[in-house]
């Protein structure tokens, strides 16, 4: 109907096609925020990758992964195991606020409900530790919780690692960005003038049979 009117009143066509392209413009349609957190999908949504770091260590040794559960009660792995002795200190991996931290079934558990992640919001569990901190303190990413108690988890010298949104178990990775989670061998790049360490090898045993034999290193005669 409005189109039509359009049409029919030559005189005031270009103002119609303004107002149709005044609409377009502020029509609203999937934007995405200017350095919006990224996401990682995961069983329950989107998770929003806000980890700054480990729970433990620098880049930890992951013992066993997330094996999420057919079913609610079925068997699996809900959460990630990390290699760490008794007494490492336990990080936040991200802002938020304890929620929980005590003891269940005789094993210290901490809890943590990260800030800005939605209704209701996803929750980190750390078990087992020697809490430091208590319920409603607010942390801070890196900020350390308590210490990995020496024993009373399912596994010996590890911290098990989860990650919630209500009653749904998430993989707790899911957190992490992506460097932080290489974990392949570090390379050493070369630098101008400096042999790397083959190289000198290399060169320290051609001078040394070169000596042996009475020759320059140098002149190679």
């Amino acid at each position: 109907m409005r189109a039509r009117r359009c049409a029919s009143t030559r005189p005031g066509a270009w103002a119609c096609a303004s107002v149709a392209l005044l609409l377009t413009v502020l029509a609203p349609g999937p934007t995405t925020a200017a350095g919006a957190p990224e996401t990682s999908s995961g069983s329950a949504g989107a998770v929003q990758v806000i980890g700054r770091n480990w729970p433990v260590g620098t880049r930890p040794t992951v013992l066993r992964g997330w094996e999420p559960p057919a079913t609610p009660y079925g068997p699996g792995h809900r959460g990630v195991d990390l290699a760490a002795a008794g007494g490492v200190p336990v990080r936040a991996v991200a802002a938020g606020r304890v929620s929980f931290a005590g003891r269940v079934a005789g094993r210290g558990v901490v809890s943590v409900e990260l800030t800005g992640t939605g209704e209701p919001p996803l929750r980190t569990t750390y078990e087992p530790v020697r809490a430091s901190v208590r319920k409603g303190d607010l942390v801070g990413a890196g900020q350390v919780l308590g210490a990995v108690e020496p024993a009373g988890s399912h596994c010996a010298a590890c911290l098990h690692w989860g990650l919630l949104r209500g009653d749904t178990y998430l993989d707790p990775l899911s957190l992490l960005p992506p460097w932080l989670l290489n974990t392949g061998p570090s390379r050493l790049l070369p630098v101008l003038g400096v042999p790397l360490p083959e190289d000198s090898r290399r060169l320290e045993g051609r001078e040394a049979e070169a000596r042996r034999n009475g020759r320059s290193p140098e002149s190679g005669r």
